[in-house]
């Protein structure tokens, strides 16, 4: 392992996306941490939903739907599972995974495998948990009020200050996450901004959807979010490809540089995006347990794990941005 101090943002590109690096592990991101559609079937079932939506906004019943940082597959295929069949009712979905990873053994054969989103789709584009995994430079501000670019050593984590930020970096600094003082940090979101702005041109007409942990820009944590994931556990940041790289994302920045076309971009929460999908965590009626035990089982499970995804100080304030094109 070299000793060579980066920038955050190579760094992390290496231990995330290099040989060996931590997406390219065969468990993939599921077996080190929890999303929002591991944690229920009711999610791939809202977004199945949404796509139904969006087709009968395009006015079309045939549709693509391409699913950004897929994992292993698994959101992709739990929305096809909730789909109805072709036919009167049911829409004809052409479905891409896009992931750096290799393709899953097992996984649906409808289920297109590439490496980058295919151009000009039509329909709807979403990407869960995507954005807080595209690598970006931190920013310290020193003890003279200078931003300057953190620079790491992937064998242990160790940090120490480079060169001052300047540029296009500097500039995106200004406007999205000033410095809070010295000894502030802040994750300089330029690359994301970049990353959904070609995501989203990638769409020739539906919708675009961005899930992700979330902050705006007044309210921006002084010190980042820079973070580490193993096993379902929070661990220190380090870029030698053990664990998870993440940090939270300047929705609304995105946001501004997605929207060349279309509708203005929306931004809302989980729970509220959720909510409009008919996932709301309201228990079934307690007369359900006497007609219908066994429903009313059921009934109370589904509540529990919509209360989940929607909840409050958990996966319910994760961000939504959502973005209209033609």
């Amino acid at each position: 392992m070299t000793d060579e101090w980066r920038g955050w943002q190579a760094a992390t590109e290496t231990a995330l996306y290099g040989d060996g690096g931590f997406y390219r592990s065969p468990e993939g991101p599921a077996g080190h941490f929890r999303t929002s559609v591991h944690a229920s079937p009711l999610f791939a079932s809202a977004v199945a939903r949404l796509l139904v939506r969006t087709a009968r906004e395009l006015g079309t019943g045939s549709v693509d739907l391409v699913d950004l940082g897929a994992g292993r597959g698994e959101l992709l295929t739990g929305v096809l599972a909730a789909l109805p069949a072709e036919g009167a009712d049911g829409l004809a979905v052409r479905a891409y995974a896009v992931d750096l990873a290799a393709r899953p053994p097992g996984l649906d054969p409808r289920i297109e495998w590439c490496a980058e989103p295919p151009p000009r789709t039509y329909g709807l584009l979403f990407a869960n948990e995507w954005l807080d995994n595209v690598p970006t430079e931190v920013a310290e501000t020193d003890a003279d009020g200078v931003d300057r670019y953190a620079l790491v050593r992937a064998q242990d984590g160790t940090e120490r200050l480079g060169e001052p930020v300047t540029g296009a970096d500097a500039e995106w600094l200004r406007r999205w996450w000033p410095s809070a003082g010295p000894g502030s940090r802040a994750e300089i979101g330029r690359p994301r901004d970049e990353a959904w702005a070609r995501a989203v041109s990638t769409l020739a007409g539906g919708l675009a959807v961005a899930v992700d942990y979330a902050h705006a820009r007044e309210a921006r944590p002084p010190f980042g979010t820079l973070t580490g994931f193993r096993a379902g556990r929070e661990v220190r940041p380090v870029p030698d490809g053990s664990c998870d790289l993440t940090s939270h994302v300047a929705l609304d920045a995105c946001a501004a540089a997605g929207s060349g076309a279309g509708a203005p971009p929306e931004l809302l929460s989980q729970r509220e995006a959720l909510h409009r999908l008919g996932v709301d965590g309201e228990r079934p009626p307690l007369a359900l347990a006497s007609t219908d035990p066994a429903g009313y089982v059921r009934a109370l499970a589904s509540a529990g794990e919509a209360a989940e995804l929607t909840a409050r100080g958990g996966l319910g304030d994760f961000g939504w941005l959502m973005q209209r094109r033609g």
